[in-house]
């Protein structure tokens, strides 16, 4: 099991609202792509930020890009305001995003979602279609190289079902 399908299985054992998107999604449809992070759309409530909490507990989560890695400590009454968490856990890197550029926040990109299946649980990931705009809208370098891939894909998933 990868570093990304054990954070995955972590936040689906603690429920968890989230859908998987970035590189990792792109590579779940079949990019041949590197990724060193799991980036997650998630509702930013205090609800679901507590069960990410307890998630991630014990591979001892870190605020990736603050001057001394400082814990993410999630308490009740605690959780306003956050809209996005660049995390750093002993499993790897998790961003949790609370809105997606080009497709708005969790229930627009939990609209736009397929359903994962796999040995460990489902779970829903970016279709391919908002994906491709997700990453045009970004315009990095290498979500373009993506985008070439994930259109090639999603071709060869057309012609094969028709």
């Amino acid at each position: 099991m990868s570093q990304f399908e054990r954070i995955i299985r972590r936040l689906l054992d603690h429920g968890v609202e989230f859908v998987v998107i970035g590189g990792y999604a792109a590579v779940l449809h079949g990019a041949i792509d590197v990724t060193r992070d799991l980036d997650i759309c998630c509702p930013m409530t205090e609800a679901n930020l507590l069960k990410l909490q307890a998630a991630l507990d014990a591979i001892r989560p870190r605020h990736r890009l603050t001057l001394h890695d400082a814990p993410l400590e999630l308490r009740p009454g605690r959780c306003d305001g956050w809209r996005n968490l660049y995390l750093q856990t002993d499993e790897g890197v998790l961003d949790c995003l609370g809105e997606v550029l080009a497709v708005g926040g969790y229930e627009q990109a939990l609209a736009m979602s397929d359903i994962a299946s796999t040995t460990f649980g489902d779970f829903h990931l970016l279709n391919i279609p908002t994906l491709i705009e997700a990453k045009e809208a970004v315009g990095r370098p290498h979500d373009l190289r993506t985008v070439v891939q994930l259109r090639c894909v999603l071709e060869t998933k057309l012609r094969s079902a028709e």
